[in-house]
């Protein structure tokens, strides 16, 4: 069977696949699941187009690392093909444990256990079945083999993983923000001392790339109307939970039953395998199923919850710079609690506060180093005559307030 494939992917054109390892890798069921697991979650009810998978994102992901150690080794810079497989394969696997909706619901069906966690996790178990094949790809994915640059390029400031995402969620959201020049970033990358640096013609791409980040995640990842889609849905699933612990009857493929019926903590899942195994057989369409079924249900929060998920009847969603005081939002809970007639120990279901942070470049994570024509390394804050990049290194925190759009009329003020 010939296994260098060549796939036609919208971002970049043709992606080949490299080796029969790495064929076998893209293969592999944890893989496949990938194609199921929409890469930036409730996004396409703001963007329509952005209902692109997991799947793609890590073949792109994979591409451009290999355009990346093609740019390095034509500067001298020693990657063995071992070396070269490792890192291909690492990239490839590095989101093979995210969960349904990504980020979503990450912490939500288990609780304290990060994606990062679950791709190790896979990751070991692939290579417990390949005879050791991703021992080197796992030491690059955990930062513990010596030529470092290898394991800023999978995870870092400046990282292929973000190289991608930016470009693919920019293409396929429309958001022309998020558009970066990954070809001349690549171009533009060298190392020094086994660390990864950029030239410093490089230097207003990697700005570029900072500011396209800082936009993405104010217009795409952190809308306020994906906000509260993305919150409906932790809710509906906080909800199924405290059913199933009362003992009420709820429609669930056998692996969602299985982590809404049992509380599993990160200890806990990584002592008992089986944790795993239903957890590999998730994505979108069993979470989805079930939200579909459920608009049925005789629970009248999760019927409405998921009633209004589905026809994208989202709640009102208000970004404030400050925290909002308790006396507005005990306002906005007892107009939700005489407007729907609910009870008080459910009215968290109907108006919520979520704080979110945003910072587009974080020194204290490792940094982007730029390597200066005298031959001097400077870090990119330093180098840069960009004025805002301090700004760009600082959190920038906001407070989400959610409330059905039925209480906007009521007279409760938010500002």
């Amino acid at each position: 069977m010939n296994k260098k494939k060549i796939i036609n992917d919208p971002v970049y054109g043709f992606i080949s696949i490299p080796s029969g390892f790495i064929f076998d890798l893209i293969q592999h069921p944890y893989f496949q699941r990938l194609r199921y697991i929409k890469q930036v979650s409730m996004t396409h009810l703001v963007y329509p187009g952005a209902l692109h998978t997991r799947f793609q994102h890590a073949l792109g992901a994979m591409h451009l690392m290999g355009l990346s150690l093609e740019t390095l080794r034509g500067k001298g810079v020693i990657v063995s093909d071992e070396e070269e497989e490792a890192a291909l394969a690492a990239i490839l696997l590095h989101d093979i444990g995210h969960g349904p909706f990504s980020h979503s619901l990450e912490h939500t069906l288990v609780e304290g256990v990060s994606h990062e966690l679950l791709s190790a996790l896979m990751m070991n178990e692939l290579n417990e079945t390949t005879g050791g094949r991703l021992d080197l790809a796992i030491e690059i994915f955990n930062n513990r083999y010596p030529k470092k640059f290898l394991h800023q390029l999978v995870a870092g400031q400046l990282d292929i993983d973000r190289m991608d995402y930016l470009s693919r969620d920019s293409f396929f959201t429309g958001v022309a923000e998020g558009v970066i020049s990954f070809d001349r970033i690549i171009k533009m990358l060298n190392v020094v001392d086994n660390e990864l640096v950029v030239e410093q013609k490089g230097i207003y791409s990697v700005e570029k790339f900072l500011i396209a980040r800082r936009l993405m995640y104010w217009q795409v990842y952190l809308h306020k109307t994906v906000l509260s889609a993305e919150q409906m849905l932790l809710k509906i699933l906080q909800r199924a939970k405290e059913l199933y612990e009362s003992g009420a009857s709820l429609f669930a493929s056998p692996s969602l039953e299985h982590f809404l019926r049992n509380k599993v903590t990160r200890q806990n899942f990584t002592e008992d395998a089986l944790h795993l195994v239903h957890f590999s057989r998730l994505d979108d369409t069993d979470i989805w199923s079930a939200v579909k079924t459920w608009t049925y249900h005789s629970d009248h929060i999760l019927q409405l919850l998921c009633s209004r998920l589905i026809a994208r009847s989202l709640y009102h969603t208000e970004l404030h710079a400050a925290v909002p005081g308790e006396e507005v939002i005990a306002q906005l809970k007892a107009a939700a609690v005489n407007h729907f007639d609910i009870d008080v120990a459910d009215v968290d279901y109907y108006v919520w506060v979520q704080a979110i942070e945003n910072s587009a470049y974080e020194p204290n994570n490792g940094t982007i180093k730029i390597l200066m024509k005298d031959g001097n390394i400077q870090d990119i804050a330093e180098a840069s005559d960009l004025s805002n990049l301090e700004t760009l290194s600082r959190k920038v925190q906001k407070f989400a307030v959610s409330f059905p759009k039925e209480l906007v009329k009521a007279p409760v003020s938010i500002d």
